[in-house]
């Protein structure tokens, strides 16, 4: 070895053994920029997704017959054995569910007739319909001696036992024996249907 490539070989290495090339910093982003790209290739999913699926791929019905596992290691696992399907969103909120109606439904609002009603006998309501839009309910038990008022008529609502009557709008005694008027009922009108509450 001559002293000239001695001397080339200590100034190049700096005294110690030969090292290689040092990264430069466009290399060092271009790796790391691919390190995410593979990452984020990882994470994507191939499997076909129904239109109507959650967030999470599961159709309303529930996973389709022969659907392959979502748990463990998969053919599209990445290394680890963790699995390349992202994980199911979480919401915080329970799913909504359709709210229905506290009470009890007697019907439809349209079965009762502007200036007369209509008597429900199984839940003890008698529902008018003084003007139109405007829905009023009583008690169906006549405060004479205890019947159940049977008719809805010419503004009144009428009990067969000893022909007392009462008014549609406000449930106040017409003609007697009964003493006092029908108490009043609450209801609603909720889609259409009359909700006794």
């Amino acid at each position: 070895m001559t002293p000239e490539s001695t001397r080339d070989s200590k100034s190049f290495s700096g005294g110690g053994a030969r090292q290689g090339p040092r990264p430069t910093r466009r290399g060092v982003l271009l790796g790391v920029g691919l390190a995410g790209l593979g990452g984020a290739l990882a994470g994507c999913s191939t499997a076909a997704v129904p239109y109507d699926a959650n967030e999470a791929g599961v159709p309303p019905n529930g996973p389709a017959q022969g659907a392959l596992p979502t748990s463990g290691p998969t053919s599209g696992s990445s290394p680890g054995g963790m699995s390349s399907s992202p994980a199911p969103a979480r919401s915080s909120q329970p799913p909504r569910k359709k709210a229905r109606p506290r009470g009890t439904v007697l019907g439809a609002a349209s079965e009762i007739p502007v200036g007369g009603g209509t008597v429900y006998t199984a839940a003890k309501v008698v529902v008018t319909q003084p003007a139109s839009g405007q829905y009023k309910a009583f008690s169906a038990v006549c405060t004479h001696v205890g019947c159940i008022v049977n008719t809805v008529t010419n503004g009144t609502i009428g009990c067969p036992c000893h022909g007392s009557e009462f008014r549609i709008a406000s449930g106040a005694v017409v003609t007697g024996p009964a003493p006092a008027p029908l108490p009043a009922r609450q209801i609603k009108i909720v889609g259409g249907q009359v909700i006794l509450l």
